[in-house]
Parts: C-alpha cells; structure tokens; sequence
C-alpha cells in the first residue's frame, strides 16, 4: 500500500454524519476528496472510503438505492471503511437483520450493556494487534482510538486489531485490498492520522 501513493480519493455518499470531519482529515493529509454515489466515479478512483454513523438499514437501502452494491463489491482498488462503514463489509449485521456487502463472510452483532459497559460502546479504547499490515504500520501495540458503536464483529481470521470492551471486538479488518477500522481515525488523534497516511501510501 505505501508504494504506490495516489491523492484521488473518493467518499462513498452513504449517508454518514461524520463525512465533513473524515474528509478533512484526508485533505489535510495532502489528499484531494470527492464525495459521490455515481458508480463510474467510485471505480475510477485511486483510494475508496466508505463511511458511515448511523443504522445499517438505512446506509445499505441507499447504497442499493444508488445502485453501488456490485460496483463495491468488484472493487479493486484500496477500500477503507469507516465504523458502520467497516460493519457493511460483512455478509449481515443483526440490526434490522440486513443483508450487508458480503466482502467479509461473517456477521456484526448487536453488543450487550452490562455494568460499566454501556451501549453505544463510545470513547477511547486501545488496540491490541493481531497481525502485522501496512494499514498498522507505525503503530504500537496499546495505542488508543476513539469508538463510537452499538454493533461490533467478533474476532476472525480477518482481524488486524482488536478491542476490549467486556469481550475482544474487531477494531481493524482486512481481506484482500478491502480494509476496515471500527474505530473513527478523523478522531483519533495520532492513530487515526498514522491509518490515514498509512491508507493513502503516504
């Protein structure tokens, strides 16, 4: 990923609240943005992100809606997606029982409230890595992100990273040239700027 650098890249229109703050953390890496739902412009594009803060329903009713379910799934370029994003890469996710992207082969479940451990899942929580991968590089081992979720995926083959939150989650996915952080880089501080450049082969 880091030798080949490209500055095009594309935000899949999905809805996602967090889409100002995650393209500003792109371009202030040099990067230039561009937000679309236009299936040509996302598979032309060098990089593709696909964000997301919201319900998994709604996000994959308007990917579908946009006609970008297949042009997602072919895709083959470096993907990241970002928190629902990363939930979206997998073949379902418990809320609503929606059929997800089907990139990654198990499911996002619901997590369970238990004391101290409220849901949504939301703060800073440290990364535990599991594999090495040019998404990581740089960085160590307890470094800290910032959570925002209701809904996780359990540990896979696939897993780069976990996190802890009353049981191991998966904070960082890969399969193929399709990544995932469960986590928010644009608010995380060094860590999610390390992802990012580590994203763009910077």
């Amino acid at each position: 990923m880091r030798s080949h650098s490209r500055n095009d890249v594309v935000i899949v229109d999905s809805g996602g609240a967090n889409i100002a703050s995650l393209r500003g953390a792109i371009e202030r890496l040099g990067a230039r943005t561009r937000l679309s739902a236009d299936g040509s412009v996302i598979a032309s594009a060098d990089r593709v992100v696909l964000p997301g803060v919201g319900a998994a329903p709604h996000a994959m009713e308007r990917l579908r809606t946009a006609g970008l379910t297949n042009v997602l799934r072919t895709l083959t370029q470096p993907v990241l997606g970002v928190c629902l994003g990363m939930q979206l890469l997998f073949a379902r996710s418990e809320e609503g029982s929606t059929p997800c992207l089907g990139i990654l082969p198990s499911a996002v479940l619901r997590l369970q409230s238990l004391p101290g451990r409220p849901v949504p899942h939301m703060g800073w929580n440290q990364l535990r890595r599991l594999k090495a991968d040019p998404l990581l590089e740089g960085i160590e081992d307890g470094a800290h992100a910032y959570f925002v979720h209701s809904y996780a995926a359990a540990v896979t083959e696939h897993t780069l990273a976990t996190a802890e939150y009353g049981l191991a989650l998966c904070a960082a996915v890969r399969r193929g040239n399709f990544w995932g952080t469960q986590f928010h880089p644009e608010r995380s501080a060094a860590t999610g700027v390390r992802v990012l450049r580590n994203f763009l082969g910077q």
